[in-house]
């Protein structure tokens, strides 16, 4: 157990931060992500895609927020204790990903099975692979996929340029 005032190591072995949208587990590197934190307030703006919450001030950033229930083709739902924002680095932006649970941080070895062929397209679905932890399946998400789309955002004015 760390001292007071020290910070202990993070384990190499934990290299996926675990979350639940739906009934489904899904997972993203954890070098990607910034930072894990409660919903804020959120700012619609006309023309996005409806995956697009809107924008949210974080210390001073535009964050656009993402609202993964509805990129999955589920029903929005009410936000509830459990729901959470996972903040990830996407090329020069930030993202905010809305998932209705943060479950846990794990390790996986990166050698993922592929996803099985059952409509829809990995591409648009964003899915690297599957892995399992603790006997359930997760689907490993590529958090690249959200970079043409803070592009497209930046290029129309909601969000700063990359310089």
């Amino acid at each position: 157990m760390p001292l007071t005032g020290e910070r202990s190591r993070p384990d190499p072995q934990k290299s996926l931060v675990g979350f639940v949208v739906g009934d489904v587990h899904y997972a993203i590197d954890i070098t990607r992500v910034r930072e894990i934190v409660n919903p804020l307030d959120v700012t619609a703006l006309p023309h996005t895609p409806p995956e697009v919450a809107g924008v949210a001030n974080h210390r001073g950033d535009v964050v656009p927020v993402i609202e993964l229930r509805v990129r999955f083709g589920l029903s929005p739902i009410e936000p509830s204790r459990s729901t959470k924002w996972i903040l990830v680095d996407v090329g020069t932006h930030t993202v905010g990903l809305v998932v209705d649970a943060v479950t846990e941080v794990f390790g996986a070895s990166g050698d993922y099975r592929p996803t099985p062929p059952v409509g829809g397209s990995n591409d648009l679905r964003g899915i690297v692979g599957v892995t399992t932890h603790d006997e359930r399946m997760i689907f490993v998400l590529d958090v690249g996929r959200f970079v043409e789309l803070a592009l497209a955002l930046a290029a129309s004015g909601v969000l700063p340029e990359a310089q």
